[in-house]
């Protein structure tokens, strides 16, 4: 059998579990570049009788699904992965797997990024390293107000640490209630007194046709001119963010996986940072980490054996998956 790991841009998954113990049966492939859909990507994927990916990083489409002939297992991370055509994959027989995922790897991180952003910690680190004391000062939370935008379990993580901070929280989305608000110890409000009010905005909504485009020119528009976006969720919500220009100015730092951080300052006397961390192309270690052990240790031990028939033309879940199997079937 053939195994291809997709987008190890880190070079990490060699080193994270013990492939070798699967046994000279399996030839592994890893690639640390990125493809887009096309021939070249076709070309590459269709060897392979099963592939490790990160969550929608690499789409698989009904159209890429179908030219793939030898694929039989496809392992992602996490409960979902709205990337991958889970009927097309049904219909070729292809067993799609999730191994678990960190339930608060993305709070940790927006919390990072908004402690980095408001301390200038990085341009810190940077004229240090260079023999230089100081490059401007940095902004306290406390007294600050802390816009949330989706309040679900990272947004309550989020909000968690906000408060301990002493910051005033805010919150918005389509379904949520003052009570539930009240619950995490934030403020239910509008989306745009959201923005509105807000010094730090934190996107934690799940990419869909509800969400795509939730931000975009007129909320930025509302916001403060000291104002910061901070996004660990899906890039698209802010595919309506117009690039910057003038007294709308905006400094892009985008934390995108493979394309490693970029940064394009604009023009204009307001600049405000938006920080993409867009999880279609980034993981957390720990997210990685179970990710390949858990390929290793239970999926594909597991795997192995119901291929054995080469006559079942569809491969039986209930045959791959038992009681701490240690990932979550997909149907």
């Amino acid at each position: 059998m053939k195994l291809a790991i997709l987008d190890d841009y880190e070079n990490v998954a060699l080193k994270l579990a013990d492939w070798n113990s699967l046994g000279p049966e399996i030839e592994i492939d890893v690639y640390h570049d990125h493809l887009d859909a096309g021939d070249e990507l076709v070309d590459r994927l269709c060897p392979y009788d099963i592939l490790v990916i990160m969550r929608e990083r690499t789409p698989f489409p009904r159209r890429l699904i179908e030219q793939l002939p030898s694929l039989k297992l496809l392992v992602t991370t996490g409960a979902r992965n709205l990337a991958i055509d889970l009927p097309a994959c049904r219909e070729q027989g292809i067993v799609v797997c999730a191994t678990g995922s960190s339930k608060s790897a993305a709070a940790e991180l927006a919390w990072a990024l908004i402690l980095s952003t408001l301390r200038r910690i990085p341009q810190q680190d940077r004229t240090t390293r260079e023999g230089c004391w100081g490059d401007g000062i940095g902004s306290a939370l406390f007294g600050k107000v802390l816009g949330v935008l989706g309040l679900g379990k990272l947004g309550t993580q989020v909000t968690r640490v906000g408060l301990a901070f002493g910051m005033e929280v805010v919150a918005w989305s389509q379904n949520l209630t003052p009570e539930r608000a009240s619950e995490a110890g934030a403020f239910r409000v509008e989306k745009d007194e959201l923005f509105a009010k807000s010094d730090i905005v934190t996107i934690h909504v799940v990419l869909s046709d509800r969400t795509r485009g939730v931000i975009g020119a007129h909320e930025i528009g509302l916001m403060k001119p000291t104002a910061y976006i901070i996004n660990t969720s899906r890039g698209y919500q802010n595919e309506q963010i117009p690039k910057a220009r003038g007294r709308a100015a905006q400094m892009l730092r985008q934390a995108e996986g493979y394309e490693r951080e970029r940064v394009a300052m604009a023009e204009g006397d307001v600049a405000r940072v938006l920080a993409l961390a867009k999880e279609y192309r980034k993981a957390p270690s720990i997210t990685k980490e179970r990710l390949y052990l858990e390929t290793m240790t239970s999926v594909l031990p597991r795997f192995r054996k119901v291929i054995v028939d080469e006559d079942a033309s569809i491969i039986n879940l209930n045959q791959l998956f038992s009681p701490g199997a240690g990932g979550d079937k997909k149907k």
